[in-house]
């Protein structure tokens, strides 16, 4: 199963269609505190519309909680700042991708454990960043397009 991981999220509609978009592909949403919002929050719930429900969702009080409670992760950070392009890696079965935070992204400490398998998504020069539920469904996409779309019709 697929594995969407958020770092500190702090958009609850960002959240929210993600979380969407977990239940769509049959993945697991993973949220690593601290969340800057609540999981009632309307805009969050908006978002995910009525499959909010349906999320298999999982909280951590922080990465190491969530390094301790899923030993051995295949875990690919998702960052502008990484060299490889997120369609030149192979993703595994299980893959735990990796976002980070929509202010500031992933912490340089998280990111430098994962130098061989963080990816990133090309843009244009000057663009310092896009959508977090966006680059989720482009990353997200392309492994599970790898992976045959298991379990999708």
């Amino acid at each position: 199963m697929l594995n969407i991981v958020l770092f500190e999220p702090e958009k609850p509609a960002n959240t929210g269609n993600i979380g969407r978009t977990c239940v769509a592909i049959g993945a697991r949403l993973h949220l690593i505190e601290p969340v800057s919002f609540s999981l009632s929050d309307s805009h969050l719930k908006r978002a995910g519309m009525y499959h909010w429900k349906q999320v298999d969702v999982s909280r951590y009080a922080d990465f190491q909680d969530f390094l301790d409670r899923n030993p051995g992760a295949g875990i690919y950070p998702v960052e502008t700042g990484c060299g490889k392009l997120y369609t030149e890696i192979s993703y595994d079965a299980d893959a735990y991708l990796l976002f980070g935070k929509e202010s500031s992204g992933i912490p340089r400490q998280i990111l430098d454990r994962y130098p061989d398998t963080g990816v990133r998504i090309p843009m244009r020069e000057g663009v310092i960043s896009m959508n977090l539920s966006d680059c989720v469904s482009i990353v997200a996409f392309e492994a599970l397009r790898q992976l045959q779309f298991p379990s999708l019709n």
